[in-house]
């Protein structure tokens, strides 16, 4: 069966929302038999990097006071904290993820997406690690397990892997989804934002058996 996962590393409820899926599937009975793949999303396609604090340009985005902005930031930490995930407030940048999704396709292709999605998502939310710096994203590929040069090559050529990251936003697109985190399950059941652990282990378990039922 495949679970097929759209997210943005700029996004916090992604960060959550990977974390509780994962607890969800390791409580699921056939979770070895489950592919999970994961696709790119940019919340933000058109933003630019910079220096502008992430609180800053999201409550202007939104409409929001900059308190409101803070209190959901309080509120996914918290929700991230129940988790085991690290977070910190008021550090991160606002910026576009665009070169972000296409090292973690040339991760896939090398077959260490997973790794450094956990590594990035940590450098962004725990570390407050400005993940839009190319040194940076070098720094985090290598401790992923990639080659420096090529992770380096593949950030300096903006062609490289912008097929595969346009290809899944397009799909995201026919398929209607407009928020994320977003799951799919077996091309049978959409789930969006951040659910319970035991959310989703009821979800895979109705879509094995609705799957196997067919």
């Amino acid at each position: 069966m495949r679970v097929e996962v759209w997210t943005d590393m700029a996004c916090p409820w992604c960060y959550v929302g990977r974390a509780r899926f994962e607890q969800g599937l390791a409580a699921f009975a056939h979770r070895d038999e489950v592919e999970v793949v994961h696709r790119s999303f940019e919340l933000n396609p058109q933003a630019e990097n910079g220096t502008v604090p992430i609180i800053d340009a999201v409550a202007a985005q939104y409409g929001r006071t900059r308190e409101q902005q803070v209190e959901r930031e309080e509120q996914a930490a918290s929700m991230a904290r129940t988790v085991g995930l690290g977070f910190r407030i008021g550090g991160r940048v606002f910026g576009n993820t665009f070169d972000v999704h296409r090292l973690v396709h040339f991760a896939k292709q090398q077959g260490r997406q997973v790794e450094l999605l956990d590594l990035v998502f940590r450098a962004n939310f725990a570390e407050e690690r400005s993940i839009y710096d190319t040194e940076t994203l070098v720094d985090l590929a290598v401790e992923a397990g990639l080659d420096a040069a090529q992770a380096r090559d593949v950030l300096g050529d903006s062609d490289a892997f912008a097929a595969e990251v346009r290809a899944d936003e397009r799909l995201a697109s026919e398929m209607g989804v407009s928020g994320v985190p977003f799951f799919v399950l077996d091309r049978r059941y959409g789930m969006n934002g951040v659910q319970s652990a035991e959310t989703f282990t009821q979800a895979l378990e109705k879509a094995w058996t609705d799957r196997t039922a067919a």
